[in-house]
């Protein structure tokens, strides 16, 4: 049993908003996903999403491209993105597919692991907003972060996978904002971070080690489209 991440699908089988429009390397890049998704994932695998993994306004909408991912082979497990208008009632996610796991304030089991996630909130990318909204954003991810982190600790698990939307960090060490998630993961020992959002610049949010935290984007024009095996 391998552990696989990949996010920022973008899948539009029902909204019809194609992604070629940001390049050439978008063209079918959902056929590209399916080919080396199979050649590498086998039913026993785990793929990690980190979320904008439709377009779809709607969760109706949203089904075809869910049920696209349900046809693929593993088990996979969804953070919402910031584009995933479509995700509501996380209960009623869960309910829908076997081999789909949608977390919210909740994990799930890997081996001896707990997969955890969020949304999460990078100042440095969203730069069109004041700072007190950004401040309130902060606060309230950090708490959700917190909150899916507590729900594997009551169950007695000390080691973490985090999945997370938004980078973690930000490129510039003057932002004065920049621990608040950082801190959280060095409080809990995370020992991976997977995220995503990122498709262009790599070079300031691409993977690193910070402290004993192991850190990997995995929006899928990073990855040429082509899972990552994690561990």
């Amino acid at each position: 049993m391998n552990l696989f991440a990949i996010s920022d699908l973008h899948l539009s089988f029902g909204s019809k908003k194609l992604m070629d429009v940001f390049g050439d390397n978008w063209v079918n890049h959902f056929e590209k996903v399916k080919e080396n998704w199979i050649k590498m994932i086998t039913p026993n695998d785990i793929v990690l999403h980190c979320g904008d993994f439709s377009w779809a306004m709607n969760l109706n909408e949203a089904k075809i491209d869910l049920q696209w991912l349900n046809s693929l082979p593993g088990k996979k497990i969804l953070i919402k993105g910031n584009h995933d208008f479509w995700w509501s009632g996380i209960n009623k996610l869960n309910s829908i597919y076997k081999d789909i796991n949608f977390i919210q304030n909740n994990y799930v089991p890997f081996k001896d692991y707990a997969i955890c996630g969020s949304r999460g909130f990078n100042i440095e990318i969203n730069k069109d907003q004041d700072k007190k909204h950004h401040e309130k954003i902060l606060e309230r991810e950090k708490i959700r972060m917190e909150l899916s982190l507590n729900s594997a600790v009551k169950d007695g698990y000390n080691k973490f996978i985090y999945m997370i939307h938004y980078p973690p960090f930000t490129s510039n060490e003057e932002c004065s904002y920049k621990n608040i998630f950082l801190d959280v993961i060095d409080k809990y020992n995370i020992e991976k971070v997977v995220y995503g959002h990122i498709h262009s610049n790599f070079e300031k949010f691409q993977n690193k080690k910070i402290n004993n935290t192991e850190y990997y984007l995995t929006s899928c024009n990073y990855l040429n489209f082509t899972p990552l095996k994690i561990l």
